[in-house]
């Protein structure tokens, strides 16, 4: 888990730039068909020989300019808007720059990914994966040995923020990149907002007040995506940032390690969900409700907010929405709780997904130079920037035109503002186990049909 002064780290790293600124991989095995192939290859370039030694017949297919396939397995099923956009515009460039390189994506949803990328990592991996950088997702794929480590010393001139890189390394080598700084938002429509006269709280108990009106008015005040866990689980995070200031990585830290979650910060945080999903925050059957159910829900206009990361700012972009409404998208942080040590500028923050090179791909030159194509900064971070898909981990400063949609602007202003970030979410923080527990346990205590105190002892029961 990133400790606090990583988080730091990433901050002030942006903060002063931006201040400154404004199946198995058969394709490439060689069979005995390819023989004749292989002798026009000794014939033509006997300049190569040098490469008579490679380990695979997949090297020599490479070295020599042959066809190769590239398998890239994504977490990033729409195409169309958003990172999918932005990640099959790297892949078109990469064919046509090199004709003899196809690559076959294959996308599925986060949750639907991570269960078919265990089964890959039993079976044998595609050659790029989507990742993330944090324990409960990394820890056991370094220990399994699928990731090939990459060479650090190739990203030193990559624009990557400070701290950025450290939860994808293993005893100080790196075995992945990260695409996004993601920060929890608060999404709402100004617009209602504007109609209705209301306005964004400042503190929780404003929050619940601005809720209960929004609910009165026969609204939904805010669309939660209940039914993956993980969403309330970074709520739940942003909650306890709030009542926890710089303490949270602590706490999170030493309640994972002991499997005691009974510090009264977290049952703070924890009763605090309870209370705001019981007084109405979120739309009836929240707790069994999808990613794109609960999107709809406001980007339709049924629900004044919409919780969220960051990585979703490209609504604003998406012509799929109402004009009325996309443009009218703004964004808040966790108003702050009474009595608590977190202010507004302390948010809930983390370096999230990115990209790894299976260490066992018959291409994996191939498959780590297309890596280090999408990573260039006038890449992945600057089509990402223009495209309004959240922040990027790396420095996005150079590409500012002053053009970009408002809800982007204020996210940007969102982190560089920022006092301190969290660091990993919750869910994140622990072991597969345990992850797997709290995202589903979380519902039963939301809905109160589990004590606090019964979620507690569970969920530290998986730390064990």
């Amino acid at each position: 888990m990133k400790k606090k002064i990583v988080a730091s780290l990433l901050v002030a790293a942006m903060a002063v730039s931006m201040l400154a600124g404004c199946g198995d991989n058969k394709s490439a095995d060689t069979s005995k068909e390819d023989n004749s192939k292989k002798e026009q290859q000794e014939e033509t370039q006997k300049s190569d020989d040098n490469n008579s030694d490679d380990d695979s017949n997949a090297d020599e297919e490479q070295a020599s300019g042959e066809d190769v396939t590239i398998k890239l397995f994504s977490n990033l099923p729409d195409r169309k808007n958003g990172q999918g956009l932005v990640e099959q515009m790297i892949i078109d460039e990469y064919m046509e720059a090199n004709q003899n390189v196809t690559i076959e994506v294959e996308a599925l949803d986060e949750e639907a990914y991570k269960t078919k990328f265990k089964a890959y990592a039993m079976d044998g991996m595609p050659d790029v994966v989507s990742i993330w950088g944090q324990p409960s997702f990394l820890d056991e794929v370094l220990d399994a040995g699928v990731l090939a480590e990459l060479s650090e010393d190739d990203y030193a001139d990559y624009k990557f923020i400070a701290g950025s890189l450290e939860g994808f390394k293993k005893d100080g080598k790196l075995y992945g990149l990260p695409r996004n700084t993601d920060i929890q938002i608060i999404y709402y429509n100004q617009k209602m907002f504007d109609d209705n006269g209301w306005t964004v709280p400042a503190t929780y108990d404003e929050f619940l007040t601005l809720c209960g009106t929004i609910k009165d008015a026969g609204i939904t005040p805010v669309a939660m995506d209940g039914g993956d866990g993980w969403p309330m689980a970074t709520f739940l995070t942003d909650i306890l940032v709030k009542i926890a200031g710089t303490d949270y990585a602590d706490i999170i830290s030493n309640a994972i390690s002991t499997g005691d979650f009974t510090a009264p910060e977290i049952k703070q945080a924890t009763q605090l969900l309870v209370d705001s999903a019981a007084a109405g925050m979120f739309q009836t059957g929240y707790d069994s409700q999808d990613y794109g159910t609960t999107m709809n829900l406001f980007t339709n206009g049924q629900a004044a907010m919409y919780c969220m990361g960051s990585w979703d700012a490209s609504m604003a972009l998406n012509e799929d929405i109402d004009a009325e409404i996309r443009e009218n998208i703004r964004a808040f942080t966790m108003p702050t709780v009474a009595d608590g040590k977190g202010g507004a500028k302390d948010i809930a923050a983390w370096n999230g997904g990115g990209y790894a090179v299976s260490a066992d791909s018959a291409v994996k030159e191939e498959a780590i130079k297309f890596l280090n194509y999408m990573y260039q900064p006038d890449k992945l971070s600057k089509y990402g920037w223009e495209n309004g898909v959240g922040m990027s981990a790396q420095d996005q400063t150079a590409y500012m035109t002053g053009e970009e949609t408002e809800l982007q602007k204020q996210i940007m202003n969102i982190l560089t503002e920022a006092t301190s970030v969290s660091g990993t979410p919750i869910n994140d923080c622990g072991p597969s186990a345990f992850k797997t527990a709290i995202e589903s346990e979380i519902q039963g205590v939301s809905n109160g049909s589990t004590s606090v105190d019964d979620f507690l002892a569970k969920i530290g029961e998986a730390c064990k």
